[in-house]
């Protein structure tokens, strides 16, 4: 339970949070730019099974492996790009803290 709460607890109230600090007169879209990073998970959808509790994302996904997350952190140089890359690094936080209960 306290996994799926801090899972997603990260998903949702950590992109508020940044939301609501950096972006105040704007929080409610880049709320949702910062959301779309969930759309990552669709490589889920190339693993067999697609969804297993006891798998690890970070290393396994196409999305979710190093390389993938190095190219997240250079996109928030850019500051057209900020928005999506902090939505996908706070989704990469998530998931390292979701592995870190197994």
């Amino acid at each position: 339970m306290i996994q799926t709460f801090a899972h997603y607890g990260c998903h949702l109230l950590l992109p508020l949070f940044v939301a609501l600090i950096w972006y105040k007169s704007q929080w409610k879209y880049a709320f949702l730019v910062m959301l779309a990073g969930i759309l990552i998970d669709l490589d889920h959808l190339l693993a067999t099974p697609i969804f297993d509790p006891n798998r690890c994302s970070i290393g396994f996904h196409p999305l979710h492996s190093y390389f993938a997350m190095t190219f997240y952190v250079c996109l928030l140089i850019p500051k057209k790009s900020r928005l999506v890359a902090l939505g996908l690094v706070i989704h990469m936080i998530a998931d390292v803290v979701d592995c870190s209960f197994m």
